[in-house]
């Protein structure tokens, strides 16, 4: 994986999740036990469940409502990542910090950051990534960050087309090396990104079910989430020279 160059800080290591909530997948049997289960993940973690925020007080913003994306769907598309020591990803509106919680629980190489515009779920999140040294929060918004520090994203459908496209965009004119995105719940707008000089899409696909220990699916969505895993190359959208090109365009 290409990164960001420097040393990534790690936090102390965490506890073992007790056999009990390991054991809990195979007699999971509604969406409620589900989720539940996902809230006894988030305790070994943050020291709290990160249950769901509700519905988001700054939609005039663009900002759509805080989704916890649940851990079965975590643990899949963490593996379009290829984390390294270099490694930093960003979780654009992360909410109370689900995403930084499974980033830790897995023991992923590198560091994770959020950022999220509402200061009441940042205060959250900071409550508990705070005692993580490879953790870190932002309360504000994503495009006035510093994109090139990164090397992936995750988004779990954060906010209307038009941001959206602005970000895309932010990520074109910063980034100076490949980075991965995965948009999760992207329900068509994959087409953003389609057609764009040095994107790449990776993988596709959807959820709308959970398939417990003993092969019982389970309903979690109304309707399928579709999700899409992105590769953009800057080389390939301002030369070989990707660095120079950052330059003199900007």
């Amino acid at each position: 994986m290409w990164g960001i160059g420097g040393a990534a800080k790690r936090g102390p290591a965490l506890a073992a999740v007790p056999d009990r909530i390991r054991s809990m997948r195979t007699t999971i049997e509604n969406k409620a036990q589900l989720f539940a289960h996902d809230e006894e993940l988030d305790a070994a973690v943050c020291g709290f469940g990160l249950t769901d925020p509700g519905e988001t007080k700054l939609a005039h913003t663009g900002a759509h409502d805080p989704t916890p994306t649940p851990y079965f769907i975590l643990e899949e598309l963490f593996g379009h990542y290829a984390f390294s020591h270099d490694s930093h990803l960003l979780d654009v509106g992360c909410g109370t910090g689900r995403v930084l919680a499974h980033f830790k629980r897995g023991g992923y190489a590198g560091r994770a950051t959020g950022v999220e515009l509402d200061p009441d779920l940042a205060a959250v999140a900071q409550s508990w990534t705070a005692r993580y040294d490879d953790l870190d929060v932002v309360n504000g918004n994503a495009l006035d960050l510093d994109l090139g520090e990164y090397t992936d994203f995750y988004l779990f459908n954060p906010f209307d087309t038009a941001v959206l496209i602005k970000f895309i965009s932010a990520v074109e004119a910063q980034v100076r090396q490949p980075v991965t995105l995965v948009h999760m719940s992207d329900n068509g707008e994959t087409y953003f990104y389609m057609g764009r000089i040095g994107w790449s899409q990776v993988a596709q696909g959807s959820f709308q079910t959970y398939r417990n220990g003993r092969g019982r699916c389970i309903g979690v969505y109304e309707c399928p989430q579709h999700y899409s895993v992105w590769r953009f190359d800057p080389a390939l959208l301002y030369g070989t020279d990707a660095d120079q090109e950052h330059d003199d365009l900007h």
